[in-house]
């Protein structure tokens, strides 16, 4: 399918990319320096951790020169804590005591002591590689030092968290669980994985740490469906965020985890009573982990050639066992590991990215007096097998995968014919509520051809068959193109083809259900912008600065909201009540989210978290009209659709009961009078597959250049170095990404040059 791009420079001055979360970047290395009154604090770390409790010792800490006070910090880890060691994994609590107190709304940091890892990026690359195909944490890293003493260098991974789940699910209340072994006897991990023990919850509580306040009648009914009743599976997990995680897992040969383990992972129940699988703990991914429970003791030979199988047999792994022996899922499990293997592997940019991620950390790998491996073992274990440290001989990265990919692909399910899937468009180009849609999509080798789609950001994909007989907008009978139609609601679509026959499956775009296309609805009644951190921008009739959420009629009648109802939670959509209000035809309507109904005009019950919900509108029956679910928000500064009324969310300059405006044409002339570099126009346009980015920059300094998705989520980075004074061309590969809204950003000397693009 050719991509097409519309193109729009944006500029922003000391502002984070919209929607992104800088913290965690790749290519920062943070600093935390921590600092207790006690000058035994090592040892009162020690004792927390020896009477099993939660406590933590109270200390401040400058992050990136940012103070805070009153917090909570412990140890954690298992193999990886050690009483001896200096350099001891860390749990940070900057909201302890000091609610919202956090970091980008990260309240809860997880650093890890790079144990059982010379190459120091197992971690790193394997959460970046995840959070690609599922929802995963970010990860980087950082340098730590407690009263002045410089630990070392750490990986620091994003929690599984609340603001986690609100950021992948829109929901934080439900069933949250981790596999975690609270009794493994000091030996190597053991047990299986997924199996039922009855209804007693004191039967579980050895392999699961319920971190819910609730939940273990929930885990226990997922597993007697899972294990007693396989049918009904699918309506407790949720299958393809768990074969992603399966395909994952296994060509990672993370053999600590639970496809041999039953730990280091996370369980989260969403709103649609489905649990999803999330990764945990990846130092030892890439092979680190060798004593497999069925298979025993793995040499190289044996960690490359590790079935994508195993377990499939074992009764005692319901995780594997349960799912892979139905002939589908093993198909889509298949179609989801070869395309990992096609993004990262085959064509060798997993080692590229290796080689940039140690390139960041080189000089602080150095300076870290506490590593658990040698610098020499640091560069060599990329690509050999390294020993010494705390275990033996531990693979090379190369080493493994290489051979591993070339084993993978000599097998007969990674050999068969898949589908073919080009082509892929909708008609009519715009659409309002109400009007029928036509789907099509060219396919060869197929037998059955499938359109999943949802009108729910957070929903489970419906599956409607397609059509090539010449009935359904598809041409000819018989000619390879598919067609079916669905009549469009009040909100936006998603959706994505799914082709198979007898012996393989494929996804347009690859990456489904994780990635999808979109189609935008346009509705008479719109969420069309608003603002969850007001500092200083706008004030109610009380002159107080209010979270606001503005809407806008996009009919030619007027809209009576009376009785329509207004939520941040999707689980609770009538949580407001809107009073007899209308809306005329092009107008505009404030709601203040302040939860302070008392005041004249229209006053929420709720009020808006900057760190990130989700804003609801239904009608009086309850039915949905508009849903914005956002993440992170900055200061003031808004999330508003654009074009106004009908597009998608972008983040931008407030524009309260005004026609909304992209960036650039909100700075308006500022953007030309302070800027030390220029970011030239793409060409030409329109263009497939390849971007060339031109800029020049005044003088010479350290420059990023990044490329985004909407997710924050970092598809690449092209330059990240000291570079002189001059014109300076990068190229980026669209190919293999899905079509949707991308970012790049150029960072120079404290200011970011973001342009945006449309794939379709």
């Amino acid at each position: 399918m050719k991509k097409y791009y519309t193109l729009l420079i944006i500029v922003l001055f000391n502002m984070a990319l919209a929607n992104g979360q800088s913290f965690y970047d790749i290519n920062t290395i943070n600093t935390i320096e921590i600092t207790f009154e006690e000058s035994n604090w090592d040892y009162l770390l020690d004792q927390l951790v020896t009477a099993g409790e939660e406590g933590r010792l109270i200390g401040t800490v400058l992050l990136n020169g940012q103070f805070y006070d009153s917090v909570g910090v412990r140890y954690k880890g298992n193999s990886s804590y050690n009483a001896n060691q200096v350099k001891n994994p860390l749990n940070i609590k900057l909201d302890h005591i000091i609610n919202d107190q956090t970091i980008e709304g990260y309240g809860t940091l997880k650093l890890a002591n790079v144990f059982k890892d010379p190459s120091f990026i197992r971690e790193t690359m394997s959460y970046e590689i995840a959070h690609n195909y599922m929802p995963a944490s970010q990860s980087n890293y950082t340098n730590v030092y407690i009263n002045g003493t410089h630990l070392g260098l750490y990986t620091s991974d994003q929690s599984v968290d609340k603001f986690f789940m609100r950021t992948h699910f829109g929901s934080d209340e439900n069933t949250l669980v981790k596999g975690e072994i609270t009794s493994s006897g000091g030996g190597p991990p053991s047990g299986g994985v997924w199996e039922y023990y009855g209804e007693d919850s004191s039967s579980y509580y050895s392999l699961y740490d319920m971190k819910s306040d609730y939940g273990w009648d929930e885990l226990i009914d997922f597993l007697d469906i899972l294990n007693n009743n396989n049918e009904l599976v699918d309506e407790v997990l949720n299958i393809d965020n768990h074969l992603w995680f399966l395909a994952f897992s296994n060509l990672l040969v993370n053999l600590d985890g639970p496809i041999n383990n039953p730990q280091n992972y996370y369980l989260y129940k969403d709103d649609n009573g489905r649990f999803n699988p999330m990764p945990w703990d990846l130092n030892e991914s890439f092979g680190v982990f060798t004593n497999h429970q069925t298979l025993g003791q793995l040499g190289i030979s044996q960690l490359q050639q590790f079935s994508p199988f195993a377990n499939l047999n074992e009764n005692v792994f319901p995780i594997i066992s349960k799912i892979l022996s139905n002939e589908t899922y093993r198909k889509v499990y298949v179609a989801h590991m070869k395309t990992i293997i096609e993004e990262y592997f085959e064509n060798g940019y997993y080692e590229t990215r290796a080689l940039e991620i140690q390139g960041i950390i080189d000089a602080d790998v150095q300076a870290d007096q506490n590593k658990f491996y040698t610098y020499s073992n640091f560069t060599s274990n990329l690509y050999n097998q390294v020993g010494g440290g705390p275990q033996g001989g531990i693979i090379g990265i190369v080493q493994l995968m290489d051979a591993r990919v070339n084993y993978l692909n000599s097998l007969s399910d990674f050999q068969y014919d898949a589908p073919e899937i080009t082509h892929v468009e909708h008609t009519p180009e715009i659409i309002s509520s109400g009007t029928e849609i036509w789907f099509n999509a060219t396919i060869d080798n197929e037998v059955d051809v499938y359109l999943a789609y949802r009108s729910n950001s957070h929903g489970v994909f419906e599956k409607a068959l397609m059509y090539d007989d010449g009935n359904h907008e598809d041409g000819q009978s018989g000619d390879g193109v598919y067609g079916v139609s669905l009549v469009a609601g009040s909100t936006d679509i998603q959706y994505y083809i799914y082709a198979e026959n007898s012996n393989a499956v494929k996804f347009s775009p690859a990456r489904a259900e994780y990635e999808f296309y979109s189609i935008s609805i346009t509705g008479s009644l719109a969420i069309n912008e608003f603002m969850a951190d007001n500092e200083s921008t706008v004030v109610d009739q009380d002159g107080e600065y209010d979270d606001w959420i503005e809407f806008y009629n996009n009919a030619d009648v007027d809209i009576n909201l009376g009785g329509y109802y207004l939520s941040d939670d999707g689980t609770e959509p009538d949580q407001w009540m809107f009073p007899d209000t209308t809306i005329a035809p092009g107008a505009y309507l404030i709601v203040w989210a302040d939860k302070d109904e008392d005041q004249e005009g229209l006053h929420a019950n709720f009020k808006l978290s900057a760190s990130g919900e989700t804003i609801v509108l239904s009608d009086n029956d309850l039915g949905l009209i508009d849903e914005i679910i956002f993440l992170q928000q900055k200061a003031d500064t808004t999330n508003g659709r654009y074009v106004n009324g009908t597009g998608n969310f972008i983040s931008m300059l407030p524009t309260f009961e005004a026609e909304n405006k992209d960036l650039l044409t909100g700075l308006g002339n500022s953007v030309n009078d302070a800027q030390s570099f220029d970011l030239k126009q793409n060409y030409p346009n329109p263009f497939n597959d390849n971007t060339l980015i031109d800029f020049t920059l005044e003088e010479g300094g350290l420059a990023t250049l990044r490329v985004f998705n909407t997710l924050g989520k970092n598809i690449s980075t092209l330059v990240s170095s000291n570079l002189q004074a001059g014109k300076h061309s990068y190229e980026w590969s669209s190919e293999n990404n899905p079509g949707g809204l991308y970012f790049y950003s150029l960072s120079f000397e404290g200011r970011t040059v973001v342009k945006k693009m449309i794939v379709q």
